[in-house]
This record gives structure tokens, sequence and C-alpha cells, in this order.
């Protein structure tokens, strides 16, 4: 056997890439998301296995999860929203639309907008997506579950209100729970030392 290195090797290796117009860099064979202000920039990508960290100038901005295997792609909606907000238009045609869907309650908003404000679903669509943004994403989804079970229109502005009265959105459940017969452990009982006096017996 050699002998062992002197210091240890590095597990990553550093990557220098330009953003592309839709805001994404191709690492290692898969497609990520950057903030859209980086677009036409230099980037500098420390890789390691498991994830990437991504530096702009001197600065580290983002630790990102790498993607398994390649031809992959990892888009985040916060860092495009602002731009899409913007340009909604381009959402239809958006290639990696399906990341824009945070849940499935997001999807089925779309769907909804879809059906009942054609001209305007991909602009109403992303003002919605834009409180998830800046709001709280888990506060949008529980809002568009509490005004699909309660059939309420979907808007950003009903979204919106719901998010700033603060109600509880979470369903509540009543729960039953049946009144134990302690005579059932009296039986069991019973029945032990029925068998421990025949065991006994016999031994």
């Amino acid at each position: 056997m050699g002998r062992l290195p002197e210091r240890r090797l590095d597990d990553f290796r550093w990557l220098q890439l330009r953003v592309g117009p839709s805001s994404t860099i191709n690492v290692a064979h898969n497609v990520y998301s950057v903030h859209s202000r980086l677009k036409g920039e230099t980037v500098r990508v420390k890789l390691y296995g498991e994830y990437f960290e991504l530096f702009y100038g001197q600065k580290k901005i983002e630790r990102i999860p790498r993607l398994r295997g390649q031809g992959r792609h990892f888009i985040q909606y916060r860092h495009i929203i602002e731009t899409l907000v913007r340009k909604p238009g381009a959402f239809e045609n958006y290639r990696y639309r399906d990341d824009l869907f945070p849940t499935i309650r997001f999807r089925m908003a779309y769907d909804y907008l879809r059906e009942n404000r054609a001209g305007k679903a991909a602009k109403e669509y992303l003002k919605i997506l834009y409180l998830a943004a800046r709001e709280t994403e888990s506060g949008v989804d529980k809002a568009l579950r509490w005004l699909f079970e309660n059939g309420r229109p979907i808007s950003p502005e009903a979204v919106k209100e719901m998010l700033e009265t603060d109600n509880d959105l979470d369903p509540h459940q009543e729960v039953n729970v049946e009144e134990v017969s302690l005579s059932q452990y009296d039986e069991l009982l019973r029945g032990w030392k029925t068998q421990e006096v025949a065991y006994e017996q016999q031994s």
C-alpha cells in the first residue's frame, strides 16, 4: 500500500458558471434555478457529493441539495416569482412549469382559475404563488384548502384575506373514545390466575 497523503484531499471541486436567461445553471448535467437577479452573471459553485454552495463574488449565497442522476431539474419558485409576476404571459409556456406547484392544492387552484377566469388564470395564480413566497407557503396551502372545503371562490384576494385575519385554518376533528369497561380486565386477570393454579397443581 502507498503512503497516505500528508493532508486530507479536498472532497469538493470548484465550477465557474454563467447564469442563463431563465435564471438557471447546469451543474453536473442537472438544471438548477438561481435568483433571477443573477441572470447573465458569472457564479462559482463549490460542488460536494450531496449538495453544492453557490457563490457570487466572494459571498456564499445559497446551499442547494444535489439531484441524483442526470437530465433532471430543481426549480425553486422563490427564485423566479418576481420575474414571472412582471411577465405572467411566460408562465403558460414555461419549460419547468410543473415545478411551480409546491403542493397539490396550488395545482388545484391553477386548474380552478383556468376554468373560471381563463383570461387571467396565469396572472391570478402567480399572485397566489407570490403570497407563498413573501408570506408563508404552508399558510397559503391551508388557506386554499379551507376555501376549497367550504366551496369559496379561489382568488389572490381571498387567500390574502385568510392570511391577514389569521383564522385557525386547521380542520377540527372530533375524537370519540369509547369508555372501556374495567370488568374486561377483571375477567382477564381471573383467567390468568386460573391458569397459574392449574399449572401449580400439575407440577
